[in-house]
């Protein structure tokens, strides 16, 4: 466990007298000790502190951008309970930032041909700015997504061998039957008892401090995520016998490609309930009289989200001003609605792709480059007096 070593930086940089000699009495300035000088120093501290431009509340999803360099107590927006699994465990770390990169992209390509696009920004320790203060479906599809992204890096890594706290699942031992028979429980099942274990322990963390609603809502989207993972467990199986007559068959429990949970949170995601939280602040309601209430797979919102057309900084939304769209669609990815009626822009483009590949003795593949002319769509920027208008 890294241990940090205090220093007196206030006394260092206290500056030292030089003593001159005074040939005739003259007045002198006040005398500086250096008690005094750090009461300035710390004055001057506290005056920059409370100049400096509010930063919205950070979150652990930054533990992706930080990779292998991770250092618990560096790590900004852990509360104290995630800072002390951080320093007990910081193999699992390891495999936390690689749930949170893969759970990045993932929200990337589900939303890709979409105004909000699942944009992060660098070097920005909230990740996605100011998007996720507003208690949308977009921030229930976040929270959602990381908390799986989190199952499923640790699940990953237990059964790899490569955490020293866990391994093979150890409870899918014995006989077990399904549709096709009888078989043995054997190899290495994916152990997601102790992947849902310990992501819920480390993600739901902050919000079981807060206990508002915002953190009812994220509690509630965090557990849809670690279900969605169990839920695409699949059955591996071995078979033993003469010529592999599968006499005999050996199983075992694996995890699905991420992409399957990925869809399902995304299909989620379309079908999210808005809610309210009741009057004790325990449970949800319907928003409104007619509105059907939520189950426990069901993603949660409370407020309805920006249009994400033009760029808003208080609304987390980056506009769709440059963003690549299809002419001819009628979808999400459509200039029409993509550029939110502003038009677009069309540019000629060449390509030079490898093609007509083929394989020599050996052993080479050679292709020739071929140049395809495209035309490119790009939404158009609104004119300034309407970006005015509208932030």
């Amino acid at each position: 466990m890294l241990k940090l070593r205090g220093e007196d930086e206030a006394a260092q940089l206290a500056p030292r007298r030089a003593r001159v000699p005074v040939p005739v009495p003259r007045p002198t300035a006040p005398d500086v000790s250096p008690a005094s000088t750090r009461l300035g120093l710390a004055c001057l501290l506290l005056l920059l502190l409370l100049t400096l431009p509010a930063r919205v509340d950070t979150s652990w999803w930054y533990i992706g951008a930080l990779g292998a360099r991770v250092i618990c107590d560096n790590i900004p927006g852990l509360v104290s309970r995630q800072r002390q699994l951080c320093q007990r465990y910081p193999d699992i770390m390891r495999s936390v930032g690689e749930g949170a990169r893969e759970w990045i992209r993932e929200c990337q390509h589900q939303f890709r041909h979409h105004r909000w696009n699942c944009t992060t920004l660098d070097r920005d320790h909230t990740v996605f700015g100011r998007a996720m203060l507003r208690s949308s479906r977009e921030a229930a599809f976040v929270y959602a997504i990381s908390s799986a992204g989190v199952v499923h890096a640790i699940t990953r890594a237990c059964s790899q061998g490569e955490l020293s706290v866990c391994s093979c699942d150890p409870y899918t031992r014995g006989r077990h039957h399904d549709q096709r028979g009888d078989f043995d429980w054997g190899g290495c099942s994916d152990n997601i008892h102790y992947g849902v274990r310990f992501a819920k322990a480390f993600v739901d963390a902050k919000e079981k401090r807060l206990k508002d609603a915002r953190a009812l809502m994220n509690l509630h989207n965090n557990r849809c995520g670690r279900t969605a993972v169990r839920r695409f467990l699949k059955l591996e199986c071995k078979c033993h016998g003469v010529s592999g007559s599968c006499t005999l068959r050996t199983c075992w429990r694996a995890l699905s490609d991420f992409r399957r949970t990925g869809d399902y949170l995304r299909r989620r995601y379309d079908g999210a309930v808005q809610v309210t939280a009741t009057q004790d602040g325990a449970n949800f309601t319907a928003a409104r009289q007619g509105y059907r209430h939520a189950t426990r797979t069901d993603l949660v919102y409370f407020d309805n989200s920006p249009d994400y057309c033009v760029l808003d900084k208080a609304a987390g939304s980056l506009g769709t001003a440059g963003r690549v769209c299809s002419k001819t669609s009628k979808g999400t990815d459509g200039c029409e609605i993509m550029c939110c009626g502003r038009g677009y822009d069309t540019t000629r483009v060449t390509r030079v792709t490898q093609c007509e590949c083929k394989f020599h003795w050996c052993c080479a593949v050679r292709c020739k480059e071929c140049r395809n002319t495209v035309d490119v769509h790009t939404c158009k920027a609104p004119k300034k007096a309407e970006w005015l208008d509208q932030t």
